[in-house]
């Protein structure tokens, strides 16, 4: 295949990413939902030498359609790039032991790279492994917690992410007093995205926080930007549907006043909705983070306010093509200038913009989904 017809050159591709700057809109590749095989490989694999290139994807679950477009886009990427491709993904959120052992492989096989959204901080001890065997190994959508165990993570930024529907969901409520479900991700983990999701929401709504890294213990009550809050409680969801409908009927049983909330992602929030349906609640602010082409819907259907959107084709496309030019050219990825990963961009979406806010349309949000 000539690479040189059909994408970017290897120089291009290298501003691409060492530019510094966040990827804008009109960088991103349109792309389709769609399903897609949470474990195969595209044949034997190799990091060095005359052979082919190989790479791992693994990621954390093939039940969230986030996840299903990432490796979408790695196969796309792989095909035109000449790339060996392995996916992998655990069998839930927070499926540590799959990605080990898919991490194990990796080594094994004598891939040059590894691409991951970890499930969790018992992965990293495994990604240090592979960082020493020398492998590189990128985090996607996930920073680990510890330094050491990626060479770069290519990800939006979830503490802005959370910010943005934060500011929208206190522009909205207009002074009326925040009664707030917050549903997290996990209650026995702590990874970085769930807790700067959760950490920027309070941000952007204007509520102090205590330790940045640790969901639940702000101030239960006190003024947000517009008026006056009070926190109902923290649930975790898993990420899924029925976590998120099991955590707001929790959250529902300990206050029915109930009428902001911030879930995780879209499945969790998805999950609220109908239990907040059920219990015939309709006046309810639902905001979320994910803007994948599902979700984007949701907003179109009044189902979710607001959502921040993430691109997680474009975090696969680009780690793909770093480790191809890191094994042809010897030339790593840098991060974004000013922060310590890739930032791959945020939009906030919603039919109902506020005042002060950019956003984008539910409309202009299908037509980038996943981008």
């Amino acid at each position: 295949m000539n690479r040189m017809t059909s994408h970017p050159s290897h120089s291009t591709r290298r501003r691409l990413m060492t530019a510094g700057s966040v990827v804008t809109l009109s960088l991103l590749a349109l792309t389709a939902c769609g399903g897609g095989d949470a474990s195969s490989s595209s044949g034997d694999s190799a990091g060095s030498g005359d052979g082919p290139i190989g790479v791992s994807l693994i990621v954390k679950t093939t039940t969230n359609p986030f996840f299903v477009a990432m490796q979408e886009g790695a196969q796309a990427a792989a095909e035109s790039e000449g790339v060996e491709l392995t996916l992998a993904a655990g069998e839930e959120d927070g499926d540590e032991d799959t990605q080990i052992q898919a991490i194990e492989n990796a080594i094994s096989k004598g891939d040059a790279g590894i691409l991951i959204t970890p499930n969790g901080p018992a992965v990293e001890d495994a990604l240090t492994k592979a960082r020493d065997a020398g492998l590189f190994v990128i985090a996607l959508d996930t920073p680990p917690s510890d330094p050491e165990a990626a060479d770069i993570t290519f990800a939006t930024d979830n503490f802005v992410a959370g910010q943005e529907i934060g500011k929208w969901a206190a522009s909205k409520l207009a002074g009326e007093k925040a009664t707030i479900a917050m549903i997290d991700l996990f209650d026995d983990k702590i990874v970085s995205v769930d807790y700067n999701r959760d950490q920027g929401f309070l941000d952007g709504m204007g509520i102090d926080t205590a330790d940045a890294e640790t969901n639940g213990d702000e101030e239960k009550t006190g003024s947000y930007s517009g008026g006056d809050y009070e926190i109902v409680g923290n649930e975790a969801s898993q990420g899924a549907e029925d976590g998120g409908r099991t955590a707001a009927e929790t959250l529902l049983s300990a206050n029915p006043d109930i009428n902001v909330v911030y879930t995780i992602n879209e499945p969790a929030a998805y999950g609220a909705y109908e239990a907040f349906k059920a219990a015939g609640k309709d006046d309810v602010i639902v905001v979320s983070i994910d803007g994948g082409c599902a979700g984007v819907g949701q907003v179109d259907e009044g189902i979710i306010d607001a959502t921040s959107q993430q691109y997680p084709v474009k975090m696969a496309e680009l780690g793909v093509q770093a480790i191809a030019d890191l094994v042809e050219t010897g030339e790593a990825p840098e991060p974004t200038d000013g922060k310590d990963f890739f930032d791959t961009g945020v939009a906030l979406v919603t039919n109902e913009p506020q005042d002060g806010l950019e956003s984008i349309d539910a409309a202009a949000a299908s037509d980038i989904c996943w981008g």
